[in-house]
């Protein structure tokens, strides 16, 4: 595993749990609007080890009761469900980042209960995911099979979507809406610049355009709201 960072403390990554966040490192998307540009193209950034890390949540266990695994793109690694078990075995639920490329890994961590909470991004409506993900000719199959199966309850999850401008429209939200109908959570968090970006020319929309998104997408996912407020 490539452990690009560590947050020790986050109130926000893991609903309703105290918990740490693991970056783990390299992606399959390139998302011009990746704010993590420097962890997804392997340009520098810190290293640290799975003993280190192992330690550190043994030393928080009764403070900490969770850890949030992101990328970067987690399920890239052959080695993750023995990572995870690890990090199980320590005591902590476990939420997992993933644009959902890999169901089938995604299916065995929900059916071995390593998993106890997913994300996963849904970038945008099918017809133009291959831009907004940063990959021509990309084969949303599996990202279909992810959302479908996330969908069928296996397992409490969230959906999420990062509006930028001139990739999103009310008519690729609706489509979205369409495709997720029935989600129990979906969240809309406006694009910020973290200051490393793959495509430093990315912008978030106004607050009115934000809103009607918001709007298009409720009329399909009713609970859907905007985070980040």
């Amino acid at each position: 595993m490539i452990i690009k960072g560590l947050q020790k403390l986050t109130l926000l990554d893991y609903p309703g749990r105290l918990a740490a966040t693991v970056f783990l490192g390299g992606c399959n998307f390139r998302c011009p609007f990746c704010h993590n540009a420097s962890l997804v193209l392997g340009r520098g950034g810190e290293n640290i080890t799975e003993e280190e890390l192992y330690a550190f949540l043994e030393s928080r266990r009764g403070k900490l009761s969770g850890v949030c695994v992101t990328g970067g793109e987690p399920t890239l690694y052959s080695g993750l469900p023995t990572f995870i078990n690890n990090i199980k075995s320590l005591g902590y639920s476990v939420k997992l980042d993933t644009n959902g490329t890999n169901p089938a890994l995604l299916r065995s961590l929900v059916e071995r209960g390593l998993i106890d909470y997913v994300a996963m991004d849904i970038k945008n409506s099918p017809e133009l995911y291959p831009l907004t993900a940063g990959v021509e000719g990309l084969d949303i199959a599996p990202i279909r099979e992810s959302v479908a199966y996330l969908l069928s309850g296996a397992i409490d999850f969230e959906f999420r979507t990062t509006v930028v401008a001139g990739h999103h429209t009310s008519e690729s939200m609706t489509e979205i809406g369409k495709w997720i109908a029935g989600a129990p959570r979906y969240f809309l968090q406006n694009f910020i610049d973290s200051g490393d970006l793959i495509c430093p020319s990315s912008q978030g929309v106004d607050t009115k355009t934000l809103a009607e998104f918001l709007e298009a997408v409720r009329v399909y996912v009713p609970n859907a709201q905007i985070r980040g407020k």
